[in-house]
């Protein structure tokens, strides 16, 4: 078959496959006219798909300026969910987990047991928490603000004035504005903690309190310093206070480290805390925990609802059945001698950035207790290649860019960032 023979016969099959349009003509459609031809011609674009995840996988090997673990092996989870025959049948964790729910078909017992397993992790005593698999890290501040809300009111017959440093997570800020809470935020020092005499200038002892402490802040992981907030709070005695950890990252690593006290409530006495599942512990989609006190939790409006068989204290109805499914099925296959592993895995490879970046002379920083490297703010060209997050503060010297290092990140994969850096600073 000559060349013209066989062009014929590959817009032929073009031609057959996608409802009548040539190739010519489907790349010139827009992607959703595309999708729509798509749809109407009734097969998958399996090409389109595969080029799709190729570029995918290949980028995940340069993504270092966001907190996630690109070391993910699902294979074998999903592999036994097809053979199982659960791929093909609807699951929901709607309800509470600690009760017999109406809707059947759930994996509450291993969203249990997740819970059961990290809970001691965070210094909760057994008998004395509730919690669940969340969403996301922000799915568990959610969940954070709003049981701080209603212990708060239960107490006081009053809405706390929410305190949260500048520099941690913007869903606090998002969350106050959708509670309608009234929100102080908090200067920080240059390295990113709050600024605790700023705090203790805001702090209103006539309202009560509820206090977000950053373990790790979202640029430059910092952490609050809680024990000296503690003490600003016994000095100013506002009316009730609730005090949540918003540990998305940091609390993910911190329990398998010599800084384990940090995220220890027995230590630090906080009421709440939330963690991200798909930063540290690394899943394909958002996941999270959030863990609570029983004496939080029997302070809530929990909202009878007959068909469930129980007052239903959570904020989301649905939750995923398969995310607390492949948290379980992580946790039993990774356990606390590997999660220990790969924690000081991320901490050595951070100081080793630090200490190639310090060679140098590049400013950098690196704040103690943290897997996250933030320097000046090389090329655009780098920022793209690296995937970095930008950022802007004065105080360091104008435009940031920041390295999280997470377990996918080796030395070699620093020495060739580096290598770039160096091939910059020379333009």
């Amino acid at each position: 078959m000559n060349r013209r023979d066989f062009m014929k016969l590959a817009g032929a099959i073009t031609v057959a496959t996608t409802g009548g349009y040539t190739l010519t003509e489907l790349m010139k459609m827009e992607p959703l006219e595309l999708l729509v031809k798509e749809a109407e011609a009734a097969t998958i674009p399996m090409a389109r798909m595969n080029a799709f995840a190729k570029e995918c996988v290949k980028r995940s090997r340069y993504v270092i300026g966001y907190p996630n673990n690109q070391n993910i092996n699902t294979k074998d989870f999903y592999k036994w969910y097809v053979e199982s025959g659960l791929c093909n049948i609807h699951m929901n964790n709607v309800g509470n987990p600690w009760k017999p729910s109406g809707a059947l078909i759930n994996s509450h017992e291993f969203e249990r047991e997740v819970i059961e397993y990290f809970a001691p992790f965070f210094g909760f005593k057994k008998g004395e928490y509730w919690g669940i698999v969340t969403h996301s890290g922000t799915d568990g501040n959610m969940h954070g603000m709003y049981f701080g809300v209603k212990y708060l009111q239960a107490k006081t017959k009053q809405l706390p004035i929410v305190y949260v440093s500048e520099e941690a997570h913007y869903s606090i800020k998002r969350l106050a504005d959708v509670m309608n809470l009234e929100l102080k935020l908090i200067p920080t020092l240059p390295m990113g903690q709050m600024d605790v005499s700023a705090f203790e200038k805001a702090l209103d002892p006539t309202k009560p309190a509820l206090i977000v402490i950053a373990i790790g802040t979202t640029f430059k992981g910092a952490i609050d310093d809680h024990p000296k907030i503690a003490e600003i709070v016994n000095k100013v005695k506002p009316m009730a206070v609730y005090t949540m950890y918003d540990a998305a990252l940091f609390g993910g690593f911190l329990p398998f480290t010599k800084y384990r006290d940090i995220v220890n409530r027995e230590k630090m006495n906080f009421d709440s805390i939330a963690v991200s599942g798909h930063k540290f512990f690394g899943f394909d989609e958002p996941l999270g925990l959030f863990i609570t006190t029983m004496e939080v939790f029997n302070n809530q409006n929990p909202f009878k609802v007959n068909y469930l068989n129980d007052a239903v204290p959570t904020i989301t109805c649905s939750r995923s059945a398969l995310g607390a499914l492949k948290f379980w099925w992580h946790l039993v296959k990774n356990g606390e001698k590997e999660y220990k592993r790969q924690a000081e895995h991320i901490l050595s490879v951070a100081q080793y950035l630090k200490k190639r970046l310090d060679e140098m002379n590049y400013p950098a920083w690196l704040n103690p207790m943290s897997n996250t490297v933030f320097f000046k703010r090389p090329s655009d060209w780098i920022m793209k290649k690296w995937d970095l997050a930008p950022e802007y503060d004065e105080r360091l010297g104008g435009p940031l860019a920041h390295d999280v290092i997470m377990q996918h990140e080796t030395e070699k994969t620093v020495d060739k960032f580096i290598a770039d850096l160096k091939k910059d600073l020379k333009k």
